[in-house]
């Protein structure tokens, strides 16, 4: 889930979610899929991928960079959009972006080349490379660490990591920002997508290699594959042109905000072009630069404690694809927005780099599309049919996602709302009489299921690639919060622009008798008043409270969302 209010726009990563792993694991199979087609030709195909990707970007605004491979022959490799707005350059295949949060796979697997050379351990404690960390480390291990069930709080989920993002910062210091912070679950119980535990890989490979993480992965990963046009940004080692990075603001694309890349570090401060990405996915599909049992643990979903999969291995989401092994993830960081995934099976590969973090079309959902249509089976555009309201009551109720968090669905008219327990709620329209869908910009559907009864027994999920099912529980569901009755004049007083840091700005304003609020580089989002000074955004999952000064003026509001409160001064 992307939050909206993120500095990143993202989102497995806001600026408090920074490099946010988008989007895990892979598309769930679908019952509903299309009947088989005759064999597409090579040509046919790469047209046919060549409309998909068309229908999602404009040539007048940012877009992306799109390469498809299939059994080592190139399906599609084409750039749509700008790279770069005021020059009015076009995009070119091999423009070099920012790839954000797909730097962990490179990161993991540095930390494996050490494990095979036997300088680390998958177990080692992190007090090994860390003797001053507290006694928390030593139950903390490289593992946690890969597979983000360390229990570290992310550094960049921290309420002041915003206003610092522009400036540069030594490992040591940035580790020493964390490491007295309370774990938040024993180390293996949980899965928390986690920022601070790839930092601290990185700096385990600088203690380990007696290198900087930036030559590191020059050394011994981008140069013995041929990878020219990738590297640490300010350590590029080719002249490859870059692409601008943009953030949508008010409607409109603006350069994105500046970020110090000494901030993301070994969690996201790569930048590469999709060339270079499908030789790294040729490498990996080869077994180089590991031994095949590394390579075998790097693509095994973790497991916790208790048996449950975490979908994720080292540095790669684990997941299910039409009955085959898909790995994957994403990335977010200002001003650009990744994804790329891999099937192994059908020997499929899809990179899709966006030069914005916001206002486009996911990268993760194009890129399965585009997957699905490489391997013959293409994903189906929806069509909204109407459902009759005794059929959409059966499916109302409170479903079961563990023992303290429930996806409560209620019926608003002729559509359902899903709302996940103090998390944004999602409008779903229907395609079957038990099957509901988003959009068609997003591949999230949920499908109900009846028992022998013929009563409502479970809801299930298919969100980025997973399908999970939820029992349905017998509690109530939650009464609404009554509605705070609000003036249009006495709402004005709260209009103006609020900042988080000066280059992410949270816009309050109306339109008509609508209450609306909008993130840099994201879109508009209604809030409800609930008291006097306090406004609820349920379709986000956050809370706006705004703050007055002794003189009656209003100076800030606090951000209420994901158990973070985050001031934003109001500056116009």
């Amino acid at each position: 889930m992307k939050p909206i209010f993120s500095a990143l726009a993202l989102t497995p990563i806001a600026l408090a979610t920074l490099l946010s792993l988008q989007s895990l694991v892979s598309l769930a199979q679908d019952s509903h899929k299309p009947s088989a087609t005759a064999p597409v030709s090579a040509v046919n195909m790469t047209q046919q991928l060549d409309q998909i990707a068309a229908n999602y970007y404009k040539m007048n605004q940012p877009g992306a960079t799109i390469i498809v491979v299939k059994d080592g022959k190139i399906l599609l490799r084409k750039a749509y959009g700008l790279a770069n707005l005021s020059s009015k350059e076009l995009l070119q295949p091999d423009h070099v972006m920012r790839l954000g949060s797909i730097t962990k796979q490179f990161t993991s697997v540095a930390i494996l080349q050490l494990v095979d050379q036997g300088k680390i351990a998958l177990n080692d404690p992190i007090t090994k490379f860390f003797p001053d960390y507290p006694a928390s480390g030593k139950a903390i291990t490289v593992e946690h660490l890969l597979t983000h069930t360390s229990g570290i709080p992310s550094y960049t989920g921290k309420p002041n990591f915003v206003a610092g993002a522009g400036k540069d910062i030594s490992v040591q210091e940035m580790v020493d920002s964390f490491r007295n912070d309370a774990v938040e679950f024993e180390p293996g119980t949980a899965y928390k997508y986690n920022n601070s535990g790839y930092f601290l890989l990185g700096a385990i490979i600088e203690k380990v290699s007696g290198e900087p993480y930036a030559k590191y992965v020059e050394k011994h990963l981008f140069t013995p594959l041929g990878m020219k046009n990738t590297a640490y940004e300010g350590y590029e080692r080719s002249q490859q042109a870059r692409a601008a990075g943009y953030s949508q603001r008010t409607g409109e694309f603006e350069p994105s905000m500046k970020i110090s890349m000494t901030q993301p570090y070994a969690a996201g401060s790569l930048t590469s072009n999709v060339d270079d990405l499908a030789k790294w996915d040729a490498a990996v599909s080869a077994g180089k630069l590991l031994s095949a049992a590394n390579w075998k643990r790097a693509f095994t979903s973790y497991k916790l404690k208790n048996g449950q999969d975490t979908n994720y291995g080292y540095g790669w989401g684990i997941g299910q694809f039409e009955s085959q092994v898909m790995r994957s993830h994403g990335g977010g960081i200002p001003g650009f927005s990744t994804f790329a995934l891999s099937l192994p099976k059908d020997k499929v590969y899809v990179a899709v780099l966006t030069n914005a973090d916001g206002g486009l079309a996911q990268p993760e959902m194009v890129a399965t599309r585009l997957a699905a249509s490489a391997i013959g089976k293409p994903i189906p555009e929806f069509k909204a049919v109407a459902i009759d309201e005794k059929t959409l009551d059966q499916y109302v109720g409170v479903y079961r996602i563990d023992d303290n968090n429930r996806r409560i669905v209620v019926r608003e008219g002729d559509k359902l709302v899903m709302t996940r327990t103090n998390g944004p709620k999602t409008v779903l329209q229907a395609y079957s009489q038990n099957g509901f869908f988003k959009d068609n910009n997003s591949l999230l559907r949920v499908e109900f299921n009846k028992n022998a009864k013929g009563e409502v027994s479970d809801l299930v999920v298919y969100q980025q690639g997973t399908s999970v099912a939820h029992p349905k529980l017998s509690e109530a569901v939650p009464e609404a919060p009554k509605a705070f009755v609000m003036s249009a004049e006495q709402f004005d007083v709260f209009v103006g622009d609020y900042a988080l840091n000066p280059n992410f700005i949270l816009n309050v304003r109306r339109e008509g008798n609508q209450f609306i609020t909008q993130a840099t580089g994201q879109g508009i989002v209604n809030i409800v008043p609930v008291s006097a000074d306090t406004f609820s955004a349920p379709d986000v999952g956050a809370q706006l409270k705004f703050e007055k000064a002794a003189d009656g003026k209003i100076t800030q509001l606090i951000l209420t969302q994901g158990g973070q409160n985050m001031p934003a001064k109001k500056v116009k």
